[in-house]
């Protein structure tokens, strides 16, 4: 099997289910020794770190709430002592809260911006500084940076919308390093949080082009191929996977 990644050290926040444990298992097969962060449920954590070791790399469960940035920071400098660098950076972690914007509570929109932002600026600050030539920073937003098409969402996609201005600039400022820095813009995924089976599944597939939910394992494919040696020229960039969503 061939390994692009061989060696390579990757973080990926919020890797403990979903789309992050997708992208760990992902970017274990391709060779890269994983460290993944995690708020609660340890057993699922090590659970994924474990399928990771499996296929022959080093891995890494690290509890870490996105919300708190010296959680973070710390994180990210856990996995360079352990794995003696970081090459990836895979910002995963994110929250949704949805309500209308007579009701949006402070504190929501406060843990939203430190969880979807603040916490992708301070574990990119932080990693950045062990990064070598041939860095990855790959941030996953949402394609309701580009449409929301409900009720409820604003806070949300502003976040995400965020993150296509954030890295844009990351790339500039990295670029004269040869670090790459994208954005990953998933649509409608099936995970536990959302899954294609859902209350709400038939209205988000009756807004695609193609009528069904995408899986972890297609956007870690993108994320992984942005990681690699073939997404070189590629940096700045937001990248939607979303079945037709925006289209």
């Amino acid at each position: 099997m061939n390994h692009p990644l061989e060696n390579k050290r990757a973080l990926v926040t919020g890797g403990s289910r979903g789309i992050g444990a997708a992208i760990v298992k992902r970017l274990a097969r391709e060779g890269a020794h994983v460290a993944l962060t995690y708020i609660s449920k340890p057993d699922q954590a090590n659970e994924t770190a474990q399928a990771a070791e499996a296929l022959g790399v080093r891995a890494l469960a690290i509890q870490a709430d996105s919300a708190d940035a010296q959680a973070v920071a710390a994180a990210v400098e856990r996995t360079v002592a352990e794995f003696g660098g970081i090459d990836i950076l895979v910002n995963n972690a994110g929250i949704g809260v949805f309500a209308p914007v007579a009701d949006y509570r402070l504190e929501d929109f406060d843990r939203t911006l430190a969880v979807n932002l603040r916490a992708v600026f301070v574990a990119t600050q932080t990693a950045v500084k062990y990064m070598q030539t041939g860095g990855r920073v790959i941030t996953i937003g949402s394609c309701n940076a580009e449409r929301m098409p409900f009720a409820g969402g604003a806070v949300y996609a502003m976040s995400k919308a965020a993150l296509v201005g954030l890295v844009k600039g990351l790339a500039r400022d990295l670029g004269p390093r040869g670090i790459t820095v994208n954005n990953v813009q998933p649509g409608p995924i099936d995970t536990d949080l959302n899954p294609a089976s859902g209350d709400f599944a038939d209205m988000l597939r009756s807004l695609m082009a193609l009528p069904r939910y995408g899986s972890g394992d297609e956007v870690a494919a993108l994320v992984a191929y942005l990681a690699g040696p073939e997404a070189g020229f590629v940096t700045g960039a937001s990248l939607t996977i979303d079945g037709g969503f925006t289209a």
